[in-house]
């Protein structure tokens, strides 16, 4: 106020909140995004059914996808939904325990904001918190050996005992193993597992546990001609980034024929090229051809008068990886064809899947590219064993890069906790209350699991934390027989990675609403568009909240 007359700043129409009103909303937005997926978690979870505007449905319980879905508005809840992204991107899995543990600890937060304890008090407790959770975390898990394929299977189980595949996990997991052990190679000291190697083919159609392991690449598209041989043993393939066509001029040009046989000789020269073009293909020794461009009707002819499958534009991805499983080189020059550029498979074949027509480049000697051919009753029915099957490989690819995993089911959970607490008594100050709450906030997975089987959370808990106290750090929560059980003897394992960034990306998003104490919306201009403009649809006096226009 200055004389008397108030000072605008903001545009009018301008919403803002300050203080601990801009605190409570912001967590409220945030808490309901984690209350939205808290009952997905765990064996006994449920599933979410979203309708799209358009109709589509999609049925899952997997966290990313579920929030992925979801058209959120409020900054605090798209900061939840970050959460998800980065965590399904970062480490494949353990997105929906990422987003309980970032509502739990804002929860946590503000509880004690209520009791007039400063966010940045809260924020440098969460912060010293979570560096002792990440060091705990790391002294509680074990090493795995990437070559060691029954733990491996185990972790893939693990990630999969959530899922609606829960009936047909021990072969979607084996599956999983040998697709990412294929694909592994050393680097240096260190392995990796690209799942960039990995393809996966979806077709509806047949039941789940026709769903398979291809030590090759299953191409989506057909022989081109119709004489050509369906079915190729002891294939040579000649993996072609150049068409068996004849060029087109890039410039404007005109050729004038003035008599037939003029046209006969223009007609000859073409397929003379083309001939020559199918004669080095034939002499390189290749009797499969794969091409990522077109192939004149021509050459189809002469390819199959030699004997020589052929699919034509097939991706360049797909390209890309049956070179990694055929050994082959990609030819862009149809002059440069070589003997040493051909791919070995010992089988190529079209096959029927369903009612499509599929190529499959099989019995690869040393392939490091694999694909999996995913099966099942209906379409979405096939795109929930997709994500299922990518929580798997994820999992897998995580451990046989780190080499490091931990007990699951709560067990984890409760030892940070335990030792959480610990660690709050020897630091001074306020911050120990920060340190405590961020404890309990981890309590939650082991509750969140509990009430999600219809257990007695309160029960379990403390059942679990007396475990924890004597020394039984692998102490978990059975959800099947309702009793805190050791995990490891379970063979209930998570990757270390998973743990890690869920810890790391809860921290930082909770920390990041927490230190907002101030929130200017701008004014939507989009709902005043239209009033008092012809042919809207607002009574005189303007729109309301809730109308919208005509």
């Amino acid at each position: 106020m200055m004389q008397g007359q108030p000072v605008f700043i903001l545009k009018e129409g301008t919403q803002r909140e300050q203080g601990k009103g801009a605190h409570r909303n912001n967590i409220a937005a945030a808490r309901a995004i984690s209350d939205t997926v808290r009952s997905t978690l765990g064996p006994k979870g449920m599933d979410k059914m979203m309708v799209d505007s358009m109709g589509d449905i999609v049925i899952t319980n997997d966290g990313a996808t579920i929030l992925k879905e979801l058209d959120v508005s409020h900054p605090a809840a798209k900061m939840m939904v970050e959460i998800a992204k980065v965590q399904d991107t970062e480490s494949g899995d353990g997105t929906t325990t990422a987003v309980i543990l970032a509502g739990e600890l804002l929860k946590q937060a503000e509880t004690l904001i209520e009791k007039n304890i400063h966010p940045t008090t809260v924020t440098a407790g969460y912060k010293l918190a979570s560096e002792r959770a990440l060091k705990v975390l790391e002294e509680v898990s074990e090493k795995v050996d990437a070559e060691d394929a029954r733990k491996l299977r185990a972790i893939a189980n693990t990630a999969m005992m959530s899922k609606s595949v829960a009936g047909i996990r021990e072969m979607l997991s084996d599956i999983a193993v040998r697709a990412v052990l294929a694909v592994a190679e050393k680097r240096g000291t260190r392995r990796r597992a690209d799942l960039d190697n990995i393809s996966i083919v979806k077709k509806h159609g047949g039941s789940t546990r026709d769903t398979q392991l291809v030590d090759g690449m299953i191409i989506d598209k057909e022989v081109v001609h119709a004489s050509m041989p369906r079915l190729v043993t002891g294939a040579r393939v000649l993996l072609l980034d150049a068409a068996l066509e004849i060029k087109k001029t890039e410039i404007d040009a005109k050729i004038t024929i003035g008599d037939p046989d003029s046209l006969q000789l223009f007609l000859a020269e073409e397929e003379a090229a083309l001939r020559d073009m199918v004669g080095k293909v034939r002499d390189s020794g290749a009797n499969v051809v794969i091409c990522q461009k077109g192939i004149d009707e021509l050459a189809q002819h002469h390819l199959a008068k030699a004997g020589i499958m052929a699919v034509r534009r097939a991706k360049k991805s797909d390209l890309e990886k049956l070179a990694r499983a055929t050994g082959g080189s990609i030819v862009s020059r149809i002059a440069d064809i070589s003997k040493g550029d051909l791919g070995k498979a010992g089988r190529v074949e079209e096959r029927r899947i369903g009612s499509d027509p599929m190529t499959f480049v099989t019995e690869c000697p040393s392939a490091k590219a694999v694909t999996v051919l995913v099966r099942g009753g209906t379409e979405h029915v096939v795109d929930e064993m997709d994500r299922s099957l990518h929580d798997a490989l994820s999992v897998v690819s995580d451990v046989v890069e780190d080499g490091k995993a931990y007990t699951g089911a709560g067990a984890a959970a409760m030892e940070v906790a335990l030792r959480l607490r610990d660690f709050a008594a020897s630091v001074g100050g306020r911050e120990q209350l920060a340190i405590d709450a961020y404890a309990s906030a981890f309590e939650v997975l082991p509750r969140t699991l509990a009430e999600n089987a219809g257990l007695d959370p309160i029960d379990l808990l403390i059942e679990l934390r007396r475990a924890h106290k004597n020394k039984e750090r692998n102490a978990g929560v059975n959800v099947f027989s309702g009793k805190v059980e050791d995990m490891a003897k379970l063979n209930v394992m998570e990757p270390l990675r998973v743990g890690r960034q869920a810890i790391k990306s809860a921290t930082e998003a909770a920390i990041m609403v927490l230190r907002v104490d101030d929130v200017i919306a701008a004014k939507d201009v989009s709902k005043d568009a239209g009033k008092g403009a012809p042919g809207g649809s607002c009574p005189p006096g303007g729109c309301s909240p809730g109308m919208g226009m005509g």
